[in-house]
């Protein structure tokens, strides 16, 4: 075991991040936390298998693979490690799991022991449309890490206080809380994406959000072919990190209201 832990957004990252000569231990974050039920506590066992069964209903998994493959490699939180590195991106996917994890952190870490430091990008040099830091080299993911910043006990406080108003489902208390926080510290990328959780959780005068809107233009515009229709909202909509299985659950609320039809 080495002293070092670096905590990866995705197994895209961690396929990258292998080639490069960075030290420390892997732990792949493989939940999705901008989806399904959430609750507070995140450390608890009912926190955990309200998860595990929405997954596994949504995605037809077996609980034995979500075990596997989401909540084992969880057991590293609680290692003494001397410096953990947190790898996530810009998008509401990766913002939300970042609050997870940062309370997870807070529940299982001597946060006075570790240095914890971010790397959070939005952009790179050279990239003309970043998506993530799968799209990076290990030359380039080393140049992110020369960048990170370290976090202190206010990015923790913040990120509990916006994990809290988040879990709760208060659209009215977010966005009040957003538009009263005047510095964000290492998290400057936690406003966006919760502004852009604010109109995926609002509705339109044709009783749809945002994301459900936006996909009905696109299909209405003449996309029929699911991947088609997936290219064509990362176009715009990147801000929300959604993969195809994640598009998939707001396009089957549209074809569940016969507003779309594959």
């Amino acid at each position: 075991m080495s002293n070092i832990l670096h905590i990866l957004n995705g197994d895209s990252t961690a396929h990258s991040f292998e080639q490069t000569g960075l030290d420390g231990d892997i732990l792949v974050w493989r939940e999705i936390l901008s989806q399904g039920p959430l609750q507070e506590d995140i450390s608890s066992a009912d926190f955990w298998k309200a998860r595990e069964q929405w997954i596994c209903k949504t995605f037809n998994d077996r609980p034995e693979h979500y075990q596997g493959y989401v909540l084992n490699p969880l057991a590293k939180l609680s290692e003494p490690y001397e410096e953990i590195t947190l790898w996530f991106e810009f998008d509401l996917h990766c913002q939300v799991n970042m609050l997870g994890v940062m309370a997870m952190m807070r529940k299982r870490t001597d946060l006075s022991a570790p240095a914890i430091y971010l790397v959070c990008p939005c952009q790179y040099p050279g990239v003309a449309d970043f998506r993530g830091m799968g799209q990076l080299s290990s030359d380039k993911l080393e140049d992110l890490y020369d960048d990170r910043e370290q976090l202190s006990e206010y990015e923790f406080n913040l990120a509990s206080e916006a994990w809290k108003i988040y879990v709760s489902g208060n659209d009215v208390a977010l966005e009040k809380w957003i538009n009263e926080n005047t510095f964000w510290g290492a998290l400057h990328l936690l406003k966006p994406a919760l502004q852009a959780h604010l109109e995926r959780v609002r509705l339109n005068e044709n009783g749809l959000n945002h994301i459900e809107q936006k996909l009905l233009d696109i299909y209405n515009n003449g996309i029929k072919n699911k991947q088609a229709i997936y290219e064509d909202f990362w176009k715009t909509e990147k801000i929300y990190g959604m993969g195809d299985l994640e598009i998939d659950i707001y396009l089957g609320r549209l074809a569940d209201k016969k507003l779309i039809d594959f």
